[in-house]
């Protein structure tokens, strides 16, 4: 399929097959992922300069629209450029722009609409915010999915720099990011990112193969990807204790999550079977980051008015 391609909307379209192409374009589940810890972010800052979400509820909205929306069109932007090896790659064949239920036209618009209108609502909030998430726009649209995604395994790490600013937009919504626990907060998530993708590589290796996606494993091997899943894991292990202010509680279960973690990444080097244990990364990763933020914000509800 090529870039000028004329499909567009039908009419006709089934309004639940509409809803199920929007929740593909947006990468609905990633998309979620990328809120929660804009919404820590924020939630965190509340709690570290003694105020109150009522009177911040305002800005909330426009931190959490306009962080959503920057995130929606950097995503929809990834789905209109990928379109080629989308077509080849089991996992996003039912994207629409593979099955041509929008046009490549359209979705280039919606990503530069929604690109655009996050920006300025972010602007309404700080400069400062506003600059976190056009960095993590310009990572992940032109230097990951442009530059890197094809042509070296850096764009993990590339792609992780991305998606780890969020926290640091909802926090400097409110006040300047040169703060340890939003900082921290950046860290987990850069490095978490990188176990988490590997581990999805593995997942689908024939498919990121055919595609000719330069990750990792495919470039060179599982045993090296392995290795390099257990090193990053180990660095989250210190993190926990850099939040102390946050208090015992979330320090013990953060680490006692990095050492299950930890454990099962280890596990990796005598499993028979790589598959069965890169899903068993993959489901504990996914829940690991849901616990940690979530954690984060319960531990500090009492506070916050």
């Amino acid at each position: 399929m090529k870039k000028d391609d004329k499909t567009v909307i039908s009419p006709q379209q089934n309004p639940n097959t509409f809803l199920s192409d929007l929740k593909e374009l947006f990468k609905a589940v990633v998309l979620i992922f990328n809120v929660l810890p804009v919404f820590a972010g924020f939630w965190l800052a509340l709690y570290f300069t003694n105020s109150t979400f009522t009177a911040n509820w305002e800005l909330f909205l426009l931190t959490m629209a306009g962080s959503t929306c920057v995130m929606a069109g950097a995503l929809i932007l990834n789905n209109w450029y990928d379109v080629d090896i989308d077509t080849i790659m089991e996992r996003t064949k039912n994207r629409p722009t593979v099955t041509g239920n929008l046009s490549l036209k359209a979705v280039l618009m919606m990503g530069i609409i929604f690109s655009v209108v996050g920006l300025i609502l972010l602007l309404f909030t700080t400069i400062e915010a506003a600059l976190y998430g056009f960095i993590g726009w310009f990572l992940y649209v032109f230097l990951y999915t442009m530059w890197s995604k094809r042509k070296y395994t850096l764009n993990t790490v590339i792609g992780s720099v991305s998606g780890a600013v969020t926290p640091l937009i909802g926090w400097a919504a409110l006040n300047p990011a040169n703060h340890t626990v939003p900082i921290i907060m950046f860290l987990i998530l850069f490095i978490w990112q990188i176990p988490h993708t590997f581990v999805i590589a593995i997942r689908k290796y024939d498919e990121y193969k055919a595609a000719g996606v330069a990750m990792l494993p495919v470039v060179h091997g599982l045993a090296i990807t392995k290795r390099q899943t257990v090193i990053y894991i180990a660095c989250l292990l210190p993190l926990p204790f850099y939040l102390a202010s946050l208090g015992t509680t979330f320090m013990v279960i953060a680490t006692l999550l990095n050492i299950g973690w930890l454990t099962l990444g280890i596990s990796g080097f005598f499993t028979k079977d790589d598959l069965d244990w890169a899903n068993k990364m993959f489901l504990y990763s996914v829940n690991y980051l849901m616990i940690i933020f979530v954690v984060m914000i319960i531990v500090t509800v009492p506070s916050i008015g």
